[in-house]
């Protein structure tokens, strides 16, 4: 321990946690505590860290339910904030974050969220339990499907943050009762020159405020910054700009509300005048406002013709955490867009945004632009927390080189990966670049998931591709009744709980799944059948181990469906609604893997098409045309009989209204999604579906509506 100079009349560990606080303050520092003991004695320590200065809005997160009655001499006056409460602070700031994970267990999404509401001086302080990282604590329940106890899951995840808090040189290591251990400081680094722009706080967000208030038409602009660069407070001061440059209104979306609460709060500070009916709106008294709204009625929006357009500017923050697919269609509509987005979060990845959306953006506006924040806003360059925080949840996990390895692949034991940070951290930067959502509680869920498997293509600390799957289903029928008349719904098992309870069929919950939950592969090893091998090779393992049934949800994207389907599997299911963060519809497919799969899987298709054209008109409306067009293609032949082909024609070459022969262009519709198709059939077939099934106009104006759709008929007849 280092000597210091402490305050009279505190105890020695905490009068040196006080003065040590003042050097990180004094460096533009943060750090973790870790303080670990007996909990009464622990939460005495706390207490009194609480208690000794007066902290810029402390903050105590953990279980008041069951901190208060067992640790009475902690008094009520301390406010607790519940884990899952934690995002509701992004955009605030805070001196001293208290965890306590010997009561309540540790949610990993929260101290991700969390850990960049710290300013400098501020102590992130982890209470534990001695023996913390030895068993599952209480927030394993959330990972223990039916019909498995929490209390038997295993607690690799644990394991490994103990053994990285031990070894990490920028920690603060407290034994509740003993002495502490102060860590060496870096050398403060020195400090930049402030930007012209008064209102901005770095060179880098001057530049971004500058780029944001002279949006070109279709030439939108990227942001990407590490947390704590002053991202979304740049968007805001652009908002403010464009209004007093007389922009009428200006769209903002994120995945969640509470991720532009900074840029509101910028807003309304900027523009003094102004009122908020809500805390995601700021109006003028000239009625321009800035508004948020959420992706799903965005999509609605764009889809129906009432946004986008001449004039519309649409600022897209968390842009990583949206499906590259709804990004493109938000792409079209708006001729003045940015994208602004974290390069390593606790949701969503800047990295495989950019690798999943250029292709989109090199298509649709090739003159885009990007623009990188490097410098911290909150606090300086070289911040112990900061590094801690992105080694423990592998908030920067690296992309694996590419090696064209062949060979077959294989199962990796969770045991085995938990123990290797190298193998861990690049199969887990494989997932970050491949899915839209990754998040902290991801990786305890790769560790410690019951019924998980991680099949891995290439070198283990090198890999090329990963498919994890889980098991579900298994249910007994009396079980299964239960949840397919909604009375029941155990934990965990998403797609086979869900074709009973929404499709109706009992026996999909009695059958044995495995569901995948993940597939990536390399970005630079795609489209060379890396992924199908992988699919095959586990598929083959699932048999072996008796699963009847193989499957897989994901959002309603027309690729991810042709893959799907390419791979042997047979959409099952549509959910009705989208999902209000990435606004799409979830899309389930299944394969048949024994005779009982087999006819769980005829039902299946049959409840599902026999339903499948009443929902479209009304519920799935907004479904994409090209998806559609691919459920189509996997359903019942539809006979387009001597009648029905008259109508076809009557429609394409002559006068008839086609409002009246609407079953026979859904029957041609049907016909030719089941065929193979010329580029201009398959464009025509689009506006068919589209207009048979759903409705949706091929032109503006019934004439010029009408003169598309006959020329559509005529491309598939």
């Amino acid at each position: 321990m280092r000597h210091v100079k402490r305050p009279l009349g505190l105890p020695p560990a905490l009068a040196a946690v006080l003065v040590h606080r003042q050097r990180l303050e004094r460096r533009g520092f943060r750090q973790w505590l870790w303080l670990s003991g007996e909990p009464a004695h622990a939460y005495r320590e706390a207490r009194r860290l609480w208690s000794a200065r007066n902290w810029q809005a402390p903050l105590w997160v953990g279980s008041y339910q069951k901190r208060v009655p067992e640790n009475p001499e902690l008094a009520a006056d301390i406010p607790v904030l519940p884990a899952s409460q934690a995002r509701t602070r992004l955009g605030q700031e805070h001196q001293l974050i208290i965890f306590d994970a010997a009561s309540g267990g540790l949610d990993p999404d929260a101290l991700g969220a969390l850990g960049g509401t710290l300013i400098p001086g501020g102590l992130l302080v982890l209470i534990t339990p001695p023996d913390w990282g030895s068993a599952p604590d209480c927030d394993y329940r959330r990972l223990a499907d039916y019909p498995y106890a929490w209390e038997t899951l295993t607690s690799h995840y644990l394991g490994r943050l103990a053994r990285l808090l031990c070894d990490d040189p920028g920690v603060i290591r407290w034994q509740a009762g003993e002495g502490v251990h102060l860590p060496r400081l870096p050398a403060a680094p020195p400090r930049t020159s402030p930007p012209t722009d008064t209102e901005c706080l770095s060179v880098d967000q001057a530049q971004a405020v500058a780029r944001l208030t002279a949006l070109k038409r279709r030439r939108p602009l990227v942001i990407t910054a590490d947390r704590g660069r002053g991202k979304s407070a740049a968007l805001g001061i652009a908002c403010a700009r464009l209004l007093g440059q007389g922009v009428e209104t200006i769209w903002v979306t994120a995945p969640r509300p509470a991720a532009v609460v900074p840029l509101f709060e910028r807003v309304a500070a900027l523009c003094p005048l102004s009122e908020r009916p809500s805390s995601h709106e700021v109006r003028l008294p000239s009625g321009q406002r800035v508004a948020f709204i959420a992706p799903d009625a965005l999509s609605a929006g764009v889809e129906s013709g009432e946004l986008g357009g001449d004039g519309g500017y649409l600022l897209v923050d968390e842009a990583a955490a949206i499906p590259a697919a709804l990004l493109g269609r938000w792409l079209k509509a708006f001729p003045r867009i940015a994208f602004a987005t974290t390069v390593h979060g606790y949701e969503g990845s800047g990295r495989g945004f950019a690798l999943r959306f250029r292709d989109q953006l090199d298509r649709h506006a090739p003159q885009w632009r990007e623009l990188t924040l490097e410098t911290p806003i909150r606090w300086r360059q070289g911040d112990p927390l900061e590094a801690t925080l992105n080694r423990l949840l592998l908030l920067k996990a690296p992309l694996p080189p590419l090696t064209h390895a062949s060979g077959p692949s294989c199962r990796v034991s969770q045991a085995r990966l938990a123990q290797d940070e190298t193998a861990l951290g690049a199969l887990f930067g494989l997932l970050v670049q491949s899915h839209y959502r990754t998040s902290p509680a991801d990786v305890r869920q790769l560790l410690d998931g019951p019924a998980t498997q991680i099949r891995v293509a290439g070198p283990i600390d090198a890999p090329q591709g990963v498919v994890v799957t889980r098991r579900e289903g298994g249910f007994a029928p009396e079980l299964a009744e239960q949840v397919a008349r909604g009375e029941r719904r155990p934990q965990g098992h998403l797609l086979a709980q869900s074709l009973a309870a929404h499709g109706g069929c009992r026996r999909a919950v009695e059958a044995h799944w495995r569901r995948v939950t993940r597939i990536a592969v390399h970005p630079e090893a795609r489209r060379h059948g890396h992924g199908q091998a992988l699919l095959t090779a586990e598929i083959e393992a699932a048999r072996d181990e008796g699963a009847d049934l193989f499957g897989a949800t994901f959002g309603a994207e027309a690729g991810l469906v042709r893959f799907w389907r390419q791979a042997g599997f047979i959409p099952v299911r549509v959910g009705i609604s989208r999902d209000t963060a990435t606004g799409e519809f979830a899309v389930m497919v299944a394969r048949a893997l024994s005779p009982r799969g087999e006819r769980v899987l005829t039902e299946l298709c049959e409840r599902f098409h026999a339903g499948l054209f009443s929902l479209l008109p009304f519920e799935l409306r907004a479904l994409p045309a090209d998806v559609l067009v691919q459920l189509l293609g996997d359903g019942p032949r539809r006979r387009l009989s001597a009648v029905l082909h008259q109508d076809t024609m009557d429609v394409a070459y002559a006068r008839r209204d086609p409002r009246l022969a609407r079953a026979a262009l859904q029957a041609l519709a049907v016909n030719a999604a089941q065929q193979t198709l010329t580029p201009a059939q398959q464009e025509a077939l689009l506006g068919v579906a589209g207009w048979a099934f759903q409705n949706r106009l091929l032109a503006e104006g019934h004439k010029a509506a009408t003169a598309a759709l006959r020329e559509a008929v005529a491309a598939l007849l």
